[in-house]
């Protein structure tokens, strides 16, 4: 004999939800607050960037203006930073026993470079920018090869003549290094209050 259907506990049934997808959904939310809280975190507050932007254009304004004076404050500035910051480097190489070389290493070539910038106001300023200036025309070759290269496999005869300028910059910078430092502070000023006056456009924005 057939046994009859309930179908009263088969709408029952029906009607039930399904555990698996409460699961998910109550899953789900926790983790969309989490992540606009993180983006709401990591978004820097607009006057912060208003204000970085009005002190990029104010230290612009003096590279353009007083060159020499301003940027042997900025060495000296720097060397401070150099100085208190290798120190802090051996404090910790001494205490913490992982990477005690690396750390031990880079904290004396700190101390040691922002004791002589210290010492030698007048004539750091010219070393370090003649340094960097060597570091910038040794990446430009590189990147000028890289470019050059991308070129010859099919990236463009466009891509080949800026990589073409940008090896001639880097020999230009490492064959006049002096006159490239000389220039240095002037290009970083222009590039200073160019993105100092996107960061003030950039802050208004974010306040509006």
């Amino acid at each position: 004999m057939e046994q009859p259907i309930d179908t009263d506990s088969k709408i029952e049934s029906m009607e039930q939800p399904n555990d698996t997808d409460s699961e998910i959904e109550s899953m789900e939310q926790p983790m969309d607050t989490d992540s606009k809280m993180e983006l709401e975190v990591l978004q820097a507050p607009w006057w912060a960037v208003l204000l970085e932007g009005i002190i990029a254009i104010v230290i612009g304004l003096f590279l353009l203006y007083e060159p020499v004076v301003t940027t042997i404050l900025l060495i000296q500035i720097l060397a401070i930073f150099w100085l208190a910051g290798g120190i802090v480097s051996v404090i910790g190489a001494l205490i913490f026993p992982e990477n005690r070389l690396w750390k031990l290493l880079s904290g004396i070539l700190s101390i040691i470079a922002g004791v002589l910038i210290l010492m030698y106001p007048i004539f750091s300023p010219f070393i370090v920018l003649t340094f960097l200036v060597i570091f910038i025309g040794a990446w430009a070759i590189v990147n000028g090869a890289v470019k050059l290269a991308w070129a010859l496999k099919g990236g463009g005869w466009g891509m080949g003549i800026l990589g073409v300028l940008t090896i001639i910059l880097g020999l230009l910078l490492l064959t006049n290094s002096l006159v490239g430092a000389l220039f240095l502070p002037w290009m970083f000023g222009f590039f200073l209050i160019i993105g100092g006056i996107g960061a003030v456009i950039w802050g208004i924005k974010m306040r509006t």
